[in-house]
């Protein structure tokens, strides 16, 4: 691969993002591909690295209830003895929500007195649910599908939003015309600012010189998924075996030649998307049975819900073994092998372990080298994949404990009904990976 190659930048989002159900591949800068340069979420909405964007400053911060028919009701809005912050979702004069927006009626920096970024806090939404998120300044500062309250100094309201997605949809909040108190409150103290300094780490490279110590297969982010119940042989794990812009194609489908793949499900492309990728005709990707999902990177979504199920569904109906990718092979790739690790009877720390090794595979090239992640940075990724799948689970009805060992699979084949997955369909496609 020639030093200098410009990538195109194909779509979003995040923004958040992550997003369209369009071709997916993540944007990427012109400069040459030889430097090394930070990771790009797998999103889908253009703005998905930038700050949130603030309330207009020509709204003023509203102290009563516009909507009351009898005179201004004073609405408390500051911090309790116990240095809670108590304030409301802002609307405007006909209480729809701004942007549709999550916008909560107080100034950043007055916020920033008590709170810090990198602190993690309880945000109880009066009506809707109780969640648990970091303070950053952006919702890029946090893994894809998190909440995030955004507080960014000299703005002001705060924000509540998340990685790729709109929170305000995710609680069903399509109006504040009665006054939707929110309670803010310290979780943990300083207790994502570890997250934070995560964000140094997230650089990748596209030459296999600039990983020394990895093999060809890990390079590729290529491996069979070998956790509890998952048959021999049935089903593998990439990034793009047609796209040419990590550098890596040409190696995973090699590989999955290799490996006998008969079955891709392709997370990330349209059909069109995928057929424009150069040398894909000669590819031995081209001459197995594929689906093109062009998923969104919004787990909470119902285009992803509905997107996953057809791949799933597509799996049952062509024979294996499978191979699962997106563009990079790890949100929604990883996302969707979680699931199918769960459905299978994975433990939780094969589940994690998994989902953790492709950050291994990518992360921390600098100055043309990888770094081998440490410990607790390679832990950092193993709470990611628990946390999104608890809390999307939750959002489907589904609670999972938060000590004790979790019955994954009967979670899993709940959360695939609610997918629109039939009984019937669920014991076939387990069938398909035993």
């Amino acid at each position: 691969m020639p030093k200098k190659y410009s990538i195109l930048a194909a779509f979003l989002f995040c923004a958040q993002v992550f997003l369209a159900c369009t071709e997916s591949n993540p944007p990427f800068p012109t400069e040459g591909i030889g430097e090394s340069r930070p990771i790009q979420e797998e999103a889908t909405k253009p703005d998905s690295t930038q700050k949130e964007a603030t309330k207009p400053d020509s709204i003023q911060k509203e102290t009563t209830n516009p909507d009351s028919t009898e005179g201004s009701t004073k609405l408390f809005t500051g911090f309790d003895e116990r240095n809670a912050l108590h304030t409301y979702i802002s609307g405007n004069d006909s209480g729809e929500l701004f942007s549709g927006r999550l916008y909560l009626d107080f100034p950043a920096d007055s916020f920033l007195t008590k709170f810090e970024l990198g602190d993690i806090v309880t945000v109880a939404i009066n009506g809707y649910d109780t969640l648990e998120m970091p303070v950053a300044e952006a919702s890029g500062d946090v893994p894809i599908a998190w909440f995030v309250l955004s507080a960014i100094s000299g703005s002001n309201s705060l924000l509540l939003t998340m990685h790729n997605g709109e929170l305000a949809e995710v609680l069903g909040i399509t109006d504040v015309k009665t006054p939707v108190e929110v309670i803010v409150s310290m979780k943990d103290k300083g207790g994502f600012k570890f997250g934070l300094e995560m964000l140094n780490v997230q650089y990748m490279g596209v030459y296999t010189e600039n990983y020394p110590t990895l093999s060809i297969e890990e390079f590729a982010n290529f491996r069979e998924v070998r956790t509890t119940g998952m048959g021999k042989n049935k089903l593998y794990r990439s990034s793009s075996p047609i796209d040419p812009g990590l550098g890596r194609n040409l190696k995973v489908d090699s590989l999955a030649k290799e490996a006998g793949v008969a079955t891709f499900i392709n997370l990330a492309d349209t059909e069109n998307s995928a057929r424009s990728f150069r040398d894909f005709d000669s590819s031995y990707y081209a001459s197995q049975n594929a689906i093109f999902l062009a998923l969104p990177v919004e787990f909470f979504s119902r285009p992803f819900e509905e997107g996953l199920a057809k791949g799933f569904r597509y799996m049952i109906e062509h024979e294996g073994p499978y191979l699962v990718h997106c563009t990079y092979g790890m949100d929604r790739t990883g996302f969707s092998i979680a699931i199918l690790e769960a459905l299978m009877g994975a433990t939780t720390e094969e589940i994690q372990a998994d989902y953790a090794k492709t950050f291994s595979n990518y992360y921390y090239v600098t100055d043309g080298t990888q770094t081998i992640l440490n410990g607790q940075q390679v832990d950092f990724f193993k709470a990611v994949v628990l946390r999104n799948l608890k809390v999307v689970y939750r959002a489907r009805g589904i609670d999972i404990p938060d000590t004790g060992n979790i019955d994954w699979a009967s979670a899993t084949e709940k959360y695939l009904e609610k997918y629109g997955l039939t009984p019937e369909e669920i014991s076939a496609l387990k069938e398909k990976l035993k």
